[in-house]
């Protein structure tokens, strides 16, 4: 079994403070310190230094991270065996992921599994792509939903973290009621380049997605708005100021005066997402158990929300 110590030293590297490790395991920052502190003495090694007011990776500490993530992999691939040979389950399963993935997959995901593993401890975290591969490292979390190159960590190239495809999720277009477009089946994005949008901020991965969809079209879209949340978007939409995109995982449910839309032809943006595991632990049975479920869930989704939300 691996020390508990080399998990939080693991943690520390991810996240860089002692404060954020101690938030992220859940231990206090004095008892974080403490660990770090003997696991230095217990192997004779100068793992950190001070720097500022803070604290360091030495070369050694850094190499000794690095080479766990092999030892890490080992032995979360033991762990799932052994669960596996006896159909066994953990006593206790983190999930998390972002808002929209956390309310529409790992809600009925955590509900689903007090029926079928009423002896499992299921924990849910909403955070983002980053803190969801901290939460992993630190073992808080087993099962991650993330759109796919969003965050710090790309996981497809990362040897700590193994990615499983979930689903493709297309954007439709959210207009007025009254918009002369609102009572058709689909639109083309070219259709409506001369509408004002409401988008997320430059820099932002909504942003970037909504530029190569337009840039895939052959328009140049006017941006007149810029929202966050899709809630924010939604509340735009409905107030006649514009017009946005909404994933089709998102619901648009009691929103007032708001017409989702298939979006057809050249540019039909979509977002890849993908659960990610710490690697060695796919084999899990409830890991298997809950892609299943996490599967099953997305695609109902993605064959009545159009019909839902009209």
């Amino acid at each position: 079994m691996l020390d508990p110590r080399l998990t939080t030293l693991r943690t520390f590297a991810a996240c860089g403070t002692v404060a954020a490790t101690a938030e992220l395991t859940g231990y206090s920052p004095s008892a974080v310190s403490g660990q770090l502190r003997e696991l230095q003495q217990s192997l004779g090694m100068t793992l950190l230094v001070k720097d500022g007011r803070g604290l360091r990776l030495t070369a050694t500490g850094r190499y000794l991270v690095r080479r766990s993530d092999a030892l890490s992999a080992e032995w979360e691939d033991i762990k799932a065996g052994a669960l596996g040979a006896g159909e066994q389950a953990p006593n206790h399963f983190g999930i998390g992921g972002f808002s929209t993935a956390s309310s529409n997959l790992l809600a009925p995901l955590a509900a689903k599994l007090r029926t079928t593993r009423p002896e499992v401890h299921v924990h849910v975290i909403e955070a983002t792509p980053t803190r969801c591969f901290e939460l992993l490292i630190a073992e808080r979390i087993d099962l991650a939903v993330i759109v796919s190159m969003q965050g710090n960590v790309q996981v497809e190239g990362d040897d700590r973290f193994e990615s499983i495809d979930l689903l493709d999720d297309p954007l439709d277009v959210m207009v007025p009621a009254d918009h002369p477009v609102a009572e058709r089946e689909s639109v083309a994005l070219a259709e409506l380049a001369g509408e004002e949008w409401i988008t997320a901020g430059p820099g932002s991965p909504y942003h970037s997605l909504f530029v190569a969809a337009f840039t895939a079209a052959g328009v140049t879209p006017t941006v007149a708005h810029e929202a966050v949340e899709w809630e924010t978007s939604a509340a735009l939409v409905g107030a006649g100021v514009g017009v946005s995109l909404l994933p089709r995982l998102a619901s648009l449910a009691g929103e007032a005066n708001v017409r989702r839309i298939r979006l057809s032809g050249t540019g039909r943006p979509s977002r890849k997402i993908i659960a990610a595991v710490r690697t060695g632990s796919r084999r899990s049975p409830l890991v298997r158990e809950s892609m299943q479920h996490l599967r099953t869930t997305s695609q109902y989704i993605l064959s009545t929300r159009l019909r839902e939300d009209s």
